[in-house]
């Protein structure tokens, strides 16, 4: 049986690029990847013409710093494209532009002390230097005083109940701090605002890097399914598969918590099982529709009509062009619930009959032909939920055994999960590996 020197689970980018840092330093590895594709939230499919596009939308932003630097490390810079953001919001029945300084000062469902207050909440939320100064307050508590109840409830409330669902009164004010932190760091001179996208998508990107690790000599298993554990003297002696044993000299996990908790549960440490229990998270459905018609001239519209049960209307050819997608259009709506809520079971043409009414009172004019093809895609633990004094009981990155770790998107905190952190992490995971190793 092949022993490797790193085990790792997930072909996330987290995995991933670990993975190819480590065989980049001539070291064996493995990556046990569950789905049919690399990726993991940035994986991709195919419509039936074969046309490639991610299951959940994706971009990054202009100070992003790590998914450039890996993307100029495999050789393919060349296929960054970075757009303008045109971004707004429904409300009251109607489509209001926020891209700019102006749209804000036109938004006239607030009063204009409040759209001043609006205006001036980034230059105040940049006042905060220590964000363990806020993390035993909800947003709602952080936030309330600083821009006023009607702000709050008319621009913020809406959002962050369409976001956390169940939990939209338990998270803590750093996960918005640091939302508004980072937007307000990628707004020019002018107010405006610059994305970056891959060409092709971002599991273009996943796939290229899985052939630079195999290319490396290292291993990527696909559609395999790790199942637990088995352990022999306080070490991990082999990951159990669907396809047998997969054996290691160090083991790293970077799916979320709960599918952790399960490959570790019966390991002996019951209690150190139940931290990772302890995060919680939200799924996310995602409806893909492709259109023969577009929505409207927005990227991205925040909605914040009461009753619209989606957090935003993506509509991604709007940033990346219809032409990269036989003239059609393409459009995301993405919805955060907890998998027990009865919309999680709805088949898939039960969820675009529960969908198409709302999008009809953003769109007036859109009828069900403009439909040519959709999917709906599921993610169970799509959002970690940061409750108040978050870092006080999130998991550290060492397992109770010596040759076992973890980096996850929920270990990030202060920052949110996303492909450029994922990155990130898979660079310090490997550092920390080579470390042991050596």
């Amino acid at each position: 049986m092949t022993e490797y020197d790193v085990v790792i689970v997930g072909g996330g980018f987290t995995g991933l690029t670990a993975a190819y840092c480590l065989a980049k330093a001539g070291r064996k590895v493995c990556v046990v990847e569950g789905d049919s594709a690399p990726g993991g939230l940035a994986g991709t499919f195919e419509f039936n013409d074969g046309i490639r596009l991610e299951k959940f939308y994706h971009h990054w932003f202009n100070n992003d710093r790590y998914v450039p630097e890996l993307v100029k490390e495999l050789g393919m810079e060349g296929d960054v494209i970075t757009l303008p953001s045109r971004t707004g919001m429904f409300f009251n029945g109607r489509m209001w532009k926020l891209s700019t300084p102006l749209d804000l000062l036109r938004f006239t469902a607030l009063p204009l002390l409040d759209r001043i207050r609006l205006g001036l909440l980034v230059l105040q939320v940049r006042r905060v230097k220590d964000w363990r100064t806020i993390e035993h307050l909800s947003i709602r508590e952080w936030l309330e005083p600083l821009c006023g109840k009607n702000v709050y409830r008319v621009v913020w409330e809406p959002l962050i109940e369409a976001k956390f669902s169940v939990f939209a009164e338990a998270v803590n004010a750093v996960w918005f701090w640091k939302k508004l932190v980072l937007r307000g760091s990628t707004r020019d001179k002018k107010g405006g605002e610059e994305l970056a996208y891959f060409k092709g998508g971002f599991g273009r990107l996943a796939d290229a890097l899985t052939r630079a690790v195999e290319g490396l000599g290292g291993r990527v298993m696909l559609n395999t399914t790790a199942s637990g554990i088995s352990t022999a003297g306080g070490r991990i002696s082999a990951l159990q598969t669907s396809a047998g044993p997969v054996v290691g000299r160090e083991y790293l996990f970077t799916p979320s918590f709960p599918i952790i908790a399960k490959l570790f549960a019966g390991s002996g440490h019951d209690a150190w099982v139940r931290t990772l229990e302890r995060v919680k998270y939200l799924g996310n459905m995602c409806l893909v529709l492709r259109l023969n018609k577009s929505l409207s001239d927005t990227y991205w519209t925040n909605v914040n009509d009461p009753g619209f049960p989606f957090v935003g209307v993506i509509e991604h050819t709007n940033f990346d062009l219809p032409e990269n997608y036989a003239g059609t259009h393409i459009a995301f709506l993405s919805r955060y619930l907890a998998v027990d809520d009865p919309v999680w079971a709805f088949t898939d043409e039960q969820y675009l009959d529960f969908a198409f009414p709302h999008l009809q009172r953003m769109f007036p004019k859109m009828q069900k032909d403009w439909i040519l093809e959709y999917r709906v895609w599921r993610a169970d633990f799509a959002q970690p939920v940061t409750e108040k004094n978050y870092s006080q009981y999130v998991p550290a990155s060492q397992t109770p055994f010596e040759n076992g770790s973890i980096y996850t998107m929920a270990q990030i905190y202060p920052e949110d999960r996303g492909t450029n952190y994922a990155i990130r992490e898979g660079r310090k995971a490997a550092d920390s590996l080579l470390d042991r190793l050596n």
